[in-house]
């Protein structure tokens, strides 16, 4: 899975063609206190986040 970039020991990436169907454009966030997933389209927004507070 190729990463994005790394930000305050956040790790950011993706999966390529990821879903059956292919699920819209996103990216994953995962560090050792969570893992979340944000849709960047049709609008950017928290799919769903464990462990991460706003």
């Amino acid at each position: 899975m190729p990463v994005i970039f790394r930000y305050k020991g956040i790790r950011f990436f993706f999966y390529s063609n990821e879903g059956n169907p292919l699920e819209p454009i996103h990216v994953h966030a995962e560090s050792g206190d969570g893992e979340a997933k944000i849709w960047l389209e049709p609008q950017v927004a928290i799919a769903n986040s464990a462990g991460y507070n706003r």
